[in-house]
């Protein structure tokens, strides 16, 4: 099997042609085994390339733990950035997910996704959720890398206010011109690097909460910098646009 790995803000995906069919999604194992760091390529997630009669194709994402997942941002600038690469789309290209439609757009190495509007934003325990595709529930700190983010995020992940899929965690710092954000990441079960659908529910929640007048927000994460740009009216979010690099890392074949 052909592959290709791809990182967005250091939240990396292994990347696979499937517009022939060729790969077998109800094998989880398989994925699970995949995306192993040990025993595998190694990535926080994996994603198909599938043929669209309507778009330039559609993208299946499924996380670490072998199941297919929510909306993934970042996975979805590297399937644009491997579309682009490999003559499947231009420069500027629609693609399908399974949250609906998104247009992504390539100019100077940097991505930029369209993000579905936001029609709810919820206030539990004092803290944002907000669902971008995915749902993130918000955590506001003075001091981020002072947290254990794995063992809090794992605490939040399957509180009950979030049955039954559970949620993602963010945790977030506010900063003179930015915010500086940690996620736990459900699926992977971890802290990832970076992650495009918490980046972008944070920075709405920071603009909610008052520390910023207006979008774009800088998003700084472990594994690099992130732009989010947005509209808010009343309780809706609208023409949210997720912006960075997507790098293609290598490519290769596997056995499977």
């Amino acid at each position: 099997m052909l592959f290709n790995k791809y990182q967005g803000a250091g939240n990396d995906f292994i990347i696979i042609d499937n517009r022939e069919d060729v790969f077998n999604t109800s094998d989880n194992s398989l994925i699970k085994r995949l995306c192993d760091r040990r025993f595998g390529i190694g990535a926080d997630g994996l994603i198909l390339i599938c043929s669209s009669d309507v778009y330039d194709f559609e993208m299946k994402y499924f996380n670490s733990d072998g199941f297919e997942g929510s909306m993934c941002g970042n996975g979805g600038r590297c399937s644009a950035a491997f579309s682009i690469r490999n003559s499947i789309a231009t420069e500027k290209l629609v693609f399908k997910a399974i949250d609906g439609i998104h247009k992504a757009e390539s100019t100077d190495l940097i991505i930029d996704l369209s993000m579905n509007d936001v029609n709810e934003t919820r206030i539990i325990n004092g803290n944002y959720s907000i669902n971008t595709g995915s749902p993130h529930y918000i955590v506001f700190s003075d001091d981020v890398n002072a947290l254990d983010v794995n063992t809090d995020g794992k605490k939040i992940r399957w509180d009950e206010n979030f049955k039954p899929g559970g949620t993602n965690v963010n945790f977030v710092e506010i900063l003179s011109d930015h915010i500086y954000v940690r996620t736990f990441e459900r699926g992977v079960e971890e802290e990832t690097l970076s992650c495009g659908t918490g980046v972008t529910a944070s920075a709405i929640a920071s603009v909610l909460a008052g520390h910023f007048v207006t979008s774009p927000v800088t998003v700084v994460t472990k594994g690099g910098d992130l732009s989010v740009s947005f509209n808010i009216s009343g309780t809706k979010v609208t023409d949210i646009i997720l912006s960075g690099p997507a790098t293609f890392v290598f490519e290769g074949e596997i056995e499977i």
